[in-house]
């Protein structure tokens, strides 16, 4: 089956003054840190328009409710680079949070125990989807969405559409409810991923690799990349962040509920998809997911405090996911025919 995922470009071509002109340079940066200079407008102006916003609750509040969205978010993001797509950023946290709940309650298994035999079944079954795309050339969208939503029945089954309830160790639940100078621990999860995963993609020889493929399989093939490989591991990684973030939100809300977890799909693909559009626009980037998540969580914080209804989110969500995309194709485009240009220069 033809694959039709969205790709990520592999290289990029840097403006400089002296070559390029002022202009270029500049049109460059705008594109490159509008959004995050969006960021800092939208708190400007929500800070100075409202009584709550500019305060540590409302950003603790924020970290807190969309740190989670922001890991599955990076666990998107490392499929996207290779050009494929995880739905499994929401099917899996269904079963995962409630998986690891269940192990200690009704099997008596220890929380860091229940934990590593959690991760341990969602690298398993990232491997399965690996398989079917990689192997089985399963396009990726009907593969995790297959899985998915057997997943999501598995998850059904086993709750029997019931909460899952019981006494859960202070430990597990200061997994998630810890706070570190003030802010929620959460955070930091965040922020120490998104490092590792930036320092991965690009400053290592596998990053090199992963954008090779997620640009042109066919070209990293010529170059003796290992398709299959680079293809595998990115949906394992993806399904070990979703199964830890199922982790931290069974230790927030102290209960497994099969109703949990599909609310979480959009606002993450959302964030990676945004993510493409800046840092290196056209092209899938951690700092950039970042971003786009914190995109996300400032405008619909400051629309909530504006009094906007609870339809907002889910539209707020879907808006922006059209114009990323939008955005994201003509960035993409952009390159495409700016590398074009270049090399028809080499070549004369």
């Amino acid at each position: 089956m033809a694959q039709t995922n969205i790709k990520s470009t592999a290289l990029e071509q840097p403006v400089s003054i002296s070559r390029d002109g002022v202009m270029a340079w500049f049109t460059q940066m705008l594109t490159r840190y509008g959004l995050l200079w969006l960021c800092v407008l939208l708190v400007i102006i929500f800070s100075l328009t409202t009584n709550s916003f500019a305060s540590m609750l409302t950003l603790n509040a924020i970290l807190e409710s969309k740190s989670k969205i922001a890991l599955l978010a990076l666990a998107a993001t490392t499929t996207m680079i290779v050009g494929k797509i995880d739905l499994n950023v929401g099917f899996g946290i269904v079963l995962w949070h409630i998986l690891v709940i269940t192990l200690q309650v009704q099997f008596g298994f220890s929380w860091p125990v229940a934990i590593l035999i959690v991760l341990a079944i969602a690298a398993l079954y990232g491997l399965l989807n690996g398989v079917l795309v990689a192997l089985a050339d399963i396009d990726s969208f009907v593969a995790t969405l297959g899985s998915g939503t057997v997943l999501y029945a598995v998850a059904l089954w086993h709750s029997g559409g019931r909460q899952i309830v019981g006494d859960l160790p202070d430990g597990f639940i200061a997994l998630n409810s810890t706070e570190i100078f003030g802010i929620p621990i959460s955070a930091f999860y965040v922020l120490i991923i998104a490092v590792i995963m930036w320092l991965i993609t690009e400053h290592t020889p596998t990053g090199r690799c992963m954008y090779a493929v997620g640009a042109n399989p066919t070209a990293a093939r010529l170059n003796g990349i290992n398709i299959k490989k680079y293809t595998i591991v990115p949906f394992v990684v993806s399904s070990v962040l979703t199964a830890f973030t199922g982790v931290l939100i069974s230790a927030q809300q102290g209960v497994g509920q099969a109703s949990v977890g599909m609310d979480y799909l959009l606002p993450a693909l959302v964030g990676a998809f945004l993510g493409s559009t800046t840092i290196r626009p056209g092209r899938i980037n951690v700092w950039g997911t970042v971003v786009g998540i914190a995109i996300l969580a400032i405008g619909i914080s400051g629309i909530q405090q504006f009094g906007g209804a609870f339809w907002v989110e889910p539209l707020f969500n879907g808006t922006t996911l059209l114009l990323s995309i939008t955005i994201a194709g003509y960035a993409q485009r952009k390159r495409l025919l700016n590398q074009k240009s270049i090399q028809k220069k080499v070549s004369n």
